[in-house]
């Protein structure tokens, strides 16, 4: 699929926030330690959904979609000689299937995680967090690692890093080894707390959630039915944030998940952007408190300090690069410091072929100056979800008309993207 858009509009209306990508695709995997049957409702349709059920499916899980939810019921044996590796090849989520699948299998192998290309990421954390639970990850066959799982026990973890992934697999593992684990330096970011709502559902008791320390009190089985409501995602809300402050738009978005927005938000009124906020109220999950945010216009100008992400509770590093096409309107130099992947501040660099004004100043930091005006372009949608959204703002505050090629990317994150924008009064077309 193909976006044509044509730019320049100021755009307004209403837009509610989807449920979040890596809730959802965490949430599919944790299923798997559920003996019995598992609803996740109001379930995303996107691409990479669709792949992690493709996965689950060819290793003999039975996973079908009711209206939005999706319901899971995992086989009585888990066989992996049928794993689709293809599907498996394009998301990193397949990362999350070692820890459920270690409960079912004593030695097992998996493909190395795809997914966006952002340079090398690191399988570190979630060797170092589960070998101290007696799961041990290995060099396996060509492009796999190999898991051996035949001594698993309870025990106190120092995460490597403060992974969200290596974070959760540490979780999972922990839900079903009895006894007492403790994980430090742990993520507390918004997919890590689902996960520990879901799993509290499932009757394992967690202390500290929302916090950097988590205590798990893990259970022999869990076997009973469930339904589970995976919250919804700030990175979406963030999207059409940046989206209204780079076209100069008044646009509501409801449902937003606060916790997870409120640096990026204070940020953004150091830079001259005005919103108001409802009052919280509580998501679906019970948990996830949301606001509606009602954006307005502002006269944009770069920020007192550089801007870079950090753990929750600091701005979240799938929410940085919605910066740059702000940063293209602000005046003054904005310098962005995108310090964790190899790869990404370069795909920022794309936005020059708009007409930005930007300078890499090295593999992780960009300079943009502010504001330029923007023209249209013919260009393919870069291999990595976040740069792909930044380019589509752009296309949308550039004045003419823009060709977006193979937005596979967008698809894997964001449901019936063009479809919501056409309803905000943007000019944007899907070709097949």
């Amino acid at each position: 699929m193909n976006y044509r858009v044509k730019g320049g509009k100021t755009l307004s209306g209403e837009v509610t926030t989807n449920i979040s990508k890596n809730a959802a695709v965490v949430l599919l995997a944790a299923s798997l330690l559920n003996k019995g049957k598992t609803t996740l409702k109001r379930m995303p349709h996107i691409e990479e959904v669709n792949r992690v059920i493709e996965v689950l499916k060819s290793i003999g899980v039975s996973v079908e979609w009711v209206g939005g939810d999706v319901v899971i019921v995992p086989p009585k044996e888990f066989d992996l000689k049928n794993l689709d590796k293809i599907a498996a090849s394009k998301t990193r989520s397949i990362a999350l299937f070692i820890a459920p699948l270690a409960h079912h299998l004593s030695s097992f192998e998996l493909p190395l995680p795809g997914g966006c290309k952002l340079g090398g990421r690191t399988m570190m954390p979630h060797v170092h967090a589960l070998g101290k639970l007696g799961i041990n990850l290995t060099k396996g066959t060509d492009n796999a690692f190999h898991v051996d799982a035949s001594k698993k026990e309870a025990g106190d973890i120092v995460m490597y890093e403060a992974s969200d992934t290596g974070t959760e697999n540490a979780l999972m593992a922990a839900a079903l080894i009895p006894g007492t684990t403790t994980i430090k330096f742990a993520s507390a970011n918004y997919m890590v707390q689902d996960l520990c709502v879901f799993l509290q559902q499932c009757g394992v008791k967690i202390e500290g959630i929302g916090t950097t320390t988590l205590t798990v009190h893990g259970v022999s089985e869990v076997n009973q039915a469930i339904e589970a409501n995976p919250s919804e995602d700030p990175i979406e809300s963030m999207f059409f944030i940046s989206l209204a402050a780079t076209t100069h738009s008044k646009i509501t978005v409801k449902r937003c998940p606060i916790d997870f927005l409120e640096l990026e938000l204070a940020t953004l009124e150091s830079m001259g952007f005005h919103y108001t906020r409802s009052k919280a109220y509580l998501a679906d999950n019970g948990h996830t408190k949301l606001v509606d945010l009602d954006l307005q216009n502002g006269e944009l100008h770069a920020p007192p300090e550089k801007i870079a992400p950090r753990p929750y509770p600091g701005i979240n590093i799938d929410n940085l690069p919605f910066f740059v096409p702000v940063a293209t309107q602000a005046k003054g130099k904005t310098l962005i410091h995108d310090w964790v992947y190899e790869n990404r501040a370069q795909y920022y660099m794309e936005m020059t072929k708009l007409g930005a004004k930007m300078e890499l100043l090295d593999p992780h930091r960009v300079e943009i100056e502010g504001p330029t005006p923007l023209h249209g372009i013919h260009i393919e949608a870069p291999d990595a979800l976040r740069p792909a959204t930044v380019l589509l703002i752009g296309m949308l505050a550039a004045e003419g008309e823009s060709m977006l090629d193979n937005v596979y990317p967008i698809n894997r994150g964001y449901e019936r993207l063009h479809e919501r924008l056409k309803a905000l009064g943007a000019e944007i077309e899907a070709i097949e």
